[in-house]
């Protein structure tokens, strides 16, 4: 086979086409497994740069998951994978080659591993830092239970930036948790190139001049001693091996430390992984592989551009280049980040804080020109949360950019450390609502929920890219906490206001008057709000178009005079039906006391999985159709009484 994994080798001789699971991988002999590894890489480019998905991630993991299928009992030992970026190679020897075709799409796999897509996915996820706690989890469990089998957590070193990790790790040592086994895919990067002290220590510690210098000279100095004087020489080698190395931190959490190896020598992994499978036996657990690998290895530009080549749309495998992006109206990221600049740059107490997502945020262009007010705090959105607040006791106006999925996980800094002081932190929720071919874990539809709960709140959702600058301006000058959401890709193409205003607070903005039905709308389901406005006109149904502007707090005046008006109600937004836009239009009816039929269009209470935006919105009724079909039967409703 070439040495090049980007060239076509011949389906005839693919080892990876006879593999439908790991016990068919385990049936080769160890000479053979470095192919299949190769294969796999072949594969996932050959694949990717059909569909799109996650690509540098899988391309640097082949050999280490590969690897640990070949070494240990999958099912039987566990297999939890950090966040899944690098879940493509798993998926292809799981059984699932076949499906890549539909990665992402509707009815098709997922881009992430999933309990219910495969019995080798023990544990799915979306957000990093998870894999070590669950993995101590199952150790415990199987230890509980008497079962046999061991667990293995693969986490990058992207993902030990998140809190979670070292909670987990010290939590394993105290247990000294016999069974597990965690294994560091150190590539340097997470999704945007890692930051922090942890990320720096790893690096720093094999770079040292000094470091460099000790061990040439401990070389030179074991050369010249005899017998038994060089046993004890070369045990204070060890010793001093693992002082001047990240082993050091993992030992003190009573981790026993191996490494660090080349990820992407497979006779190194195997023999490795095969020496940890037996200090298992022996009950020297836990256990922490230290590997060295490279996001996007065996593939140039995704190794060179590893950021560039995370998440891919379809692409030139021979050339690296992706088709050219037709010209079209800018995403709502980049208005965001573009409005920011501009305000930064009136007001220097404003500063922006993010969580490992940069480039995904915008915030990079941010980073550009203001890289002293710009902070990037790792996987760690609690930290990022409260860093805020400290800031915003002393005056300064933090913006913290972060995806609506993602400030899930600082629920807790958000109520504690921001509302409950009222402190001027202003949310800017990216990717809000339906984000499509990365399913349920990046779905962004609790925001509202949540944020509509907490006292000192305003909760914000613009109906186009022009009302996101005059929303942001109004966030960063309100004196407390403010979320703004907003939605994954392009705007509408509207025209841009050269002067950015406040929005008064509250107020929501009538669109389209009626007398027969109300449509209350949230955000960006303004547009088919309208649409559907115009389809029931031509049925000779006369329906209000409000763009509420707010979720909290709502126009309660204006909603309740509509609404007693028409007679009639439909909420539409794209979020959680329960505790969202629509529960609060409700509440402030039942305070006017103002009793009509109403309808709440919104995402129902069950798992959303991934597929094409608009066919999602299409099926939970945030269309046009949808949103006239509801109008109608609450107008008949109200006819009927």
């Amino acid at each position: 086979m070439s040495d090049d994994p980007t060239r076509e080798s011949g389906d005839s001789q693919r080892l990876l086409h006879g593999i439908d699971s790991p016990e068919a991988l385990r049936r080769l002999s160890r000479d053979q497994v470095e192919q299949v590894a190769q294969e796999i890489r072949q594969e996932i480019l050959e694949n990717v740069s059909q569909t799109g998905g996650h690509l540098a991630s899988s391309l640097g993991a082949c050999e280490l998951i590969t690897g640990i299928h070949y070494v240990f009992n999958t099912p039987e030992d566990r297999l939890v994978l950090d966040v899944g970026h690098q879940g493509y190679p798993h998926k292809m020897l799981t059984g699932r080659r076949q499906a890549f075709d539909r990665i992402g799409k509707e009815d098709g796999i997922a881009k992430f591993l999933r309990r219910h897509e495969s019995d080798y996915d023990h544990f799915g996820a979306g957000h990093a830092g998870t894999s070590i706690s669950a993995a101590l989890g199952m150790a415990r469990a199987k230890q509980h239970q008497g079962l046999p089998g061991s667990t293995i957590a693969l986490i990058g070193d992207g993902s030990m930036t998140a809190g979670m990790a070292f909670e987990a790790l010290n939590h394993a040592g105290d247990l000294q948790q016999k069974n597990l086994v965690v294994v560091l895919n150190d590539n340097e990067m997470s999704i945007s190139p890692n930051v922090g002290a942890m990320s720096s220590y790893l690096s720093r510690k094999f770079s040292a001049p000094m470091v460099r210098r000790m061990k040439g000279w401990a070389k030179e100095f074991l050369s010249g001693l005899p017998g038994d004087m060089l046993h004890w020489a070369r045990k204070a080698e060890e010793s001093l091996k693992v002082f001047f190395s990240p082993g050091l931190l993992f030992e003190a959490l009573n981790f026993r430390y191996v490494g660090p190896i080349q990820g992407h020598r497979m006779e190194v992994v195997l023999e490795t992984l095969e020496n940890v499978k037996q200090m298992l036996a022996n009950g020297d657990g836990p256990i922490l592989v230290h590997a060295i690998t490279a996001k996007g290895y065996g593939y140039e530009p995704a190794q060179q551009d590893p950021l560039k080549y995370h998440g891919v749309t379809p692409f030139d495998v021979d050339t690296g280049k992706f088709a050219p992006k037709k010209p079209g109206p800018p995403s709502y990221t980049k208005v965001f980040a573009d409005t920011l600049v501009r305000l930064a740059r009136e007001d220097d107490r404003v500063v922006a804080i993010t969580a490992a997502m940069a480039g995904g945020t915008g915030l990079d262009k941010f980073q550009k020109e203001f890289p002293s007010r710009f902070y990037d705090v790792g996987i760690a959105e609690q930290h990022g949360v409260t860093f805020a607040a400290g800031l915003a006791t002393e005056g300064m106006k933090p913006v913290a950019g972060i995806y609506s999925t993602f400030l899930q996980r600082a629920y807790d800094q958000v109520v504690h450390d921001v509302c409950l002081q009222n402190l001027d932190v202003t949310f800017a929720l990216d990717r809000a609502g339906i984000v499509g071919a990365d399913g349920a874990t990046h779905q962004g539809f609790y925001d509202i929920a949540y944020f509509r709960t907490l006292p000192n709140t305003v909760v914000m959702a613009p109906k186009d890219e022009n009302e996101l600058q005059h929303m942001l301006r109004t966030a960063v000058e309100y004196p407390g906490p403010a979320a703004i959401r907003y939605p994954r890709g392009n705007g509408f193409g509207v025209p841009m206001d050269p002067d950015i205003k406040t929005v008064p607070l509250g107020q929501s903005e009538l669109l389209r008057d009626g007398d027969q039905v109300l449509i209350a709308a949230l955000g960006t389901l303004v547009h088919p709000a309208l649409e559907a406005a115009e389809e029931l006109a031509a049925e000779g149904i006369s329906a209000a178009v409000l763009n509420a502007r707010f979720a909290k707090p709502v126009d309660s005046a204006r909603i309740s005079a509509l609404a007693r008006r028409c007679g009639a109600v439909v909420t539409v937004e794209e979020g959680s039906g329960m505790g969202g836009f629509g529960g609060a239009v409700l509440e402030a009816l039942a305070e006017a006391d103002v009793s009509v039929p109403t309808q709440v269009v919104a995402v129902p209470d069950r798992v959303i999985e991934h597929g094409n935006p608009d066919r999602l919105r299409e099926g939970l009724g945030l269309d046009r159709a949808g949103i006239a079909a509801a109008a109608r039967a609450a107008r008949a409703a109200a006819d009927d009484r």
